[in-house]
């Protein structure tokens, strides 16, 4: 299985970037990852909530293969703690899916279509964070979550 995160819009943070390039490396060591950003969409002032969610949605969904179990990153998904994760994550490996792609949205959430193609929906926290600290959050939890799985020392219980 590989994992992919898409994001909408680039990380304007260096110090942020860095500790996100960090996770990244080191989630590769246990499974194919790839981060892939969307480009923030241009003229976006001039758009109203609904026009730039159906636009962010376009450009999510062409993202996609026909074969990609896809898990938005939404505020009334489910949570998990670590552990739990972890085993989220390992049902998914053990179903055989090619593919699985979580997504972190725009300002402003995700277009119907999206909400429409997703397999499921997972919170990482009731409260709110920046979608640039989202990123780390979610390749933080991924690594964590392997680390789990392989019984490594990294996540204490």
């Amino acid at each position: 299985m590989q994992i992919k995160l898409l994001a909408i819009g680039k990380t304007d943070h260096q110090q942020l970037q860095l500790l996100i390039d960090d996770y990244q490396k080191r989630l590769g060591f246990y499974i194919k990852f790839e981060f892939e950003i969307i480009p923030d969409l241009k003229k976006a002032k001039n758009l109203s909530e609904d026009q730039q969610k159906q636009k962010e949605g376009e450009l999510l969904l062409a993202k996609l293969g026909n074969t990609d179990v896809l898990i938005l990153l939404d505020e009334n998904g489910k949570q998990f703690d670590s552990v739990a994760f972890s085993d989220y994550l390992q049902k998914h490996m053990n179903s055989g899916i090619k593919q699985l792609v979580f997504v972190i949205g725009g300002p402003y959430g995700f277009s119907q279509e999206v909400y429409q193609k997703a397999h499921g929906k997972i919170s990482l926290s009731k409260m709110t964070f920046s979608h640039q600290m989202i990123r780390l959050f979610m390749i933080e939890q991924l690594y964590r979550a392997f680390t789990i799985l392989r019984n490594e020392p990294y996540h204490h219980r």
